[in-house]
């Protein structure tokens, strides 16, 4: 098993900028991709920004330009930064992970077998 555990959310004026971090422990594992998710109040779930072990990264058309992922393959952490942010950024975000080939990136949350408990990210306009 692998137990993420995500950290940094907060409370944020628009345009101000938040670090959220996602730390994962347990199985020993090297291959893998690690993403953000969010989710709005009464919006389903969506793709926010992947990275996997071998550092291929994609983002969503919103994170484009905005948000940062990287990772740490020894510390089995991601981060996200999100600067510009939004009023349409308020959400909970999710980090999630995938073990095994991280040649390609993931973008489905079907495909993700690992999830945090989330953290609240709120933008006041």
């Amino acid at each position: 098993q692998v137990q993420l555990v995500e950290s940094g959310g907060g409370l944020v004026q628009a345009g101000g900028s938040l670090r959220l971090s996602c730390a994962a422990s347990g199985r020993t594992f090297n291959s893998y991709a690690m993403a953000w998710f969010r989710q709005a109040p009464g919006k389903e779930r969506e793709f926010v920004a992947t990275i996997t072990s071998r550092g291929v990264t994609y983002y969503s058309d919103f994170a484009k330009g905005r948000f940062t992922i990287t990772g740490d393959n020894a510390k089995k952490t991601v981060d996200l930064q999100m600067n510009s942010l939004k009023s349409d950024d308020t959400a909970v975000y999710y980090c999630a992970a995938r073990l095994g080939d991280s040649r390609i990136y993931y973008t489905s949350q079907t495909l993700y077998n690992y999830w945090g408990q989330g953290t609240q990210v709120t933008v006041s306009s």
